[in-house]
């Protein structure tokens, strides 16, 4: 019998922020003592208010850990450093304040840098430690030393090696206000061993607020009224929102913007959940595997509205293909981003919030009339694309479909469960087919796409919100990349729910290999794929394989009903393809909306896919 740790001491225990950390006692004569470089780390974190880090020990970062034994300070131990990463990040995403991870050198930082990779290309806050050989021995190719400053700049927004225990607070205040100022990122903080353990009397900085720090709008008041007068003007307008609205905590104000302005709002993949799905304005998402309404609507709008999006090449395919009879406005708080893949008539550089309540503000002070025949009109012709070429799937079958297990999650689950998806073809369908309410709910690798992202993500945002229900879409192939946290997930009872869409291959290359490959099927064959609920079981994890359609609805809810880790390992149609699908090199206009009719009329399960 496995034993679980009680939940609502480890899991809810709170940081006593008016104590210092580890050994830092007796404030009356705190300010007059020497402390080790650990212990000034681990007081600097908890003045930021670090509820939680997620490592794996080794060698040169022990000094931290063993100062950390009696700290107080919540540690989930992972079982792979790519792991603490995404576990950060999940963490991140769905609070708002930098994830924190912590790592020892060498292979420990080495394994790390895909998922700062990730955090980068998704802009979100991550603070990593990672251990470091000793300074003496820094460049004598020492045991597990590695140039982990010179790897992690290129994938964060900024990487330190510490020199000095006397250091420490102001790289620990620097690093959390850098990954949550502006455009936010990942930073990695590199200690020395040597630092660890030297010793010195302390110097904070004045504590200050290091989660979301906007930065100030360099745009002027005549650039919001040309913005206010391209809205006017237009008669066929869509707002294109990534995740710079989430970042900037501005779904509401987005909202009002669109109400306001009759303007149908399509979203990237970062941008799930910053509108509610079934607004009537919603247009869900657009780009590669965006719908056929979604697709066309900004195809054929003459004004794009773009708030916190980067005009990505899975959004816009072909260029010159996207949008290309509308003017374009874009509002973005990085400049470098204005232009560099699409060119716009109108940017306004700021924090999405200030921008969005500058304009909202200024369309009200202009007494705002929309060209409101010309609005409805036009939301009728996205309505009349929407029923020409739905978002569907075949309901009648008796095989388990995987947009039907997605569909039946998002109709049991909780309005503001958290989700957290791998990245292939689930991914794709979790995004067409969950109905998202809030801002904040949706984990996703989306510039990087990492296989493996899912199920860790999901511990880190468990790890936030403890009470809250969190799932975790993976498919058969990702899952297997970080499965081995499983064990993590019985040793804190963190109580995440995995939802296994097996198709038993590398789903989304074989759906590639066979539209544009003529099916010459190379190296894709999961069926040698563990039975993931008997593994699940090996961990101590309740676990279910669900074979029949008539057994998915019962099955979820069961799953659903308790506050326990559980796993169900769903065996899906290995022939379902994801569509629509944007051909590469080609517009989004000119999407795959289904199967070519010879691909439908072979649809058997070969022996290729004979489990």
């Amino acid at each position: 019998m496995l034993f679980y740790l009680p939940t609502g001491r480890y899991m809810q225990r709170a940081i006593k922020n008016s104590a210092p950390a580890g050994h830092l006692t007796g404030r009356n004569n705190f300010m007059s003592k020497t402390f080790s470089g650990s212990e000034i780390l681990l007081e600097s974190l908890v003045r930021q208010k670090v509820e939680v880090i997620f490592g794996l020990p080794g060698g040169a970062i022990l000094p931290l850990y063993d100062a950390m034994y009696s700290a107080g300070i919540r540690h989930l131990l992972v079982r792979h450093e790519q792991a603490a990463a995404f576990a950060a990040d999940g963490y991140a995403r769905v609070t708002g304040k930098p994830g924190v991870c912590l790592v020892t050198s060498g292979p420990g930082a080495t394994n790390m840098m895909t998922a700062l990779t990730s955090a980068m290309m998704d802009s979100i806050p991550v603070v990593a430690m990672t251990g470091q050989v000793p300074a003496s021995l820094i460049g004598k190719d020492a045991f597990q030393e590695a140039d982990t400053v010179g790897i992690a700049t290129p994938i964060t927004k900024r990487a330190f090696m510490v020199k000095s225990a006397a250091d420490v607070p102001y790289v620990i205040q620097q690093a959390f206000e850098i990954a949550a100022s502006g455009r936010p990122g990942p930073v990695l903080v590199d200690l020395p061993k040597s630092v660890l353990v030297e010793t010195t009397k302390p110097d904070y900085p004045p504590t200050r607020e290091s989660h979301r720090v906007p930065r100030p709008g360099e745009w002027t008041r005549e650039q919001l009224q040309q913005a206010v007068e391209m809205i006017r003007e237009s008669q066929q307008p869509v707002l294109y929102v990534g995740g710079g609205v989430i970042s900037a905590n501005a779904s509401d104000l987005l909202r009002e913007l669109a109400e306001l302005t009759h303007t149908p709002v399509a979203t990237t993949l970062m941008g799930m959940g910053a509108f509610p799905s079934r607004h009537p304005l919603s247009l869900g998402m657009l780009g590669m595997h965006g719908s056929y309404a979604t697709n066309l609507a900004v195809s054929n709008c003459d004004l794009l509205i773009a708030v916190g999006a980067r005009f990505d090449d899975r959004v816009t395919g072909r260029i010159s293909g996207f949008a290309p009879n509308a003017k374009k406005i874009h509002f973005d708080i990085d400049p470098s981003e204005v232009n560099k893949n699409v060119n716009v008539d109108l940017s306004l550089v700021g924090d999405a919030r200030e921008t969005l309540q500058a304009l909202v503000d200024e369309l009200n002070k202009s007494g705002h009339k929309a060209a409101m025949p010309e609005r409805e009109h036009w939301l009728k012709r996205i309505e009349a694309w929407r029923a020409e070429h739905p978002l569907t799937y075949d309901r009648y079958t008796n095989i388990v479909k995987p947009e039907y297990v997605i569909e039946t999650v998002a109709e049991l689950a909780d309005d503001d469960a958290i989700i957290a998806v791998d990245v292939g073809q689930h991914q794709m369908w979790t995004a067409q087919f969950y109905n998202f309410r809030y801002p904040r709910t949706w984990l996703s690798s989306s510039g990087l796409g990492t296989m493996g992202y899912g199920f860790p993500a999901a511990l880190g945002a468990q790890m936030a919100f403890p009470n809250r229900q969190v799932i975790a879409f993976v498919g058969d192939g990702g899952f297997q990349m970080t499965l081995n946290d499983l064990a993590t997930m019985v040793q804190y009872r963190v109580p995440v729910k995995i939802v296994v869409i097996n198709n038993r291959a590398l789903g989304m290359v074989r759906q590639w290999q066979e539209i544009f490959f003529e099916k010459r099927y190379c190296d894709i064959d999961l069926n040698f794929s563990p039975n993931f609920a008997k593994l699940a079981e090996a961990y101590g994890i309740c676990g279910r394989r669900v074979e029949h359609r008539a057994d998915v609805k019962d099955a979820v809810r069961d799953f659903l009903s308790d506050r326990e880790p559980g796993l169900l390992d769903f065996s899906v149609d290995p022939t379902e393809n994801c569509y629509p699908i944007v051909p590469a090199g080609a517009s989004i206009a000119e999407m795959i909306v289904e199967p070519p009719r010879a691909l439908v009329e072979e649809e058997v399960l070969d022996d290729m896919w004979a489990v």
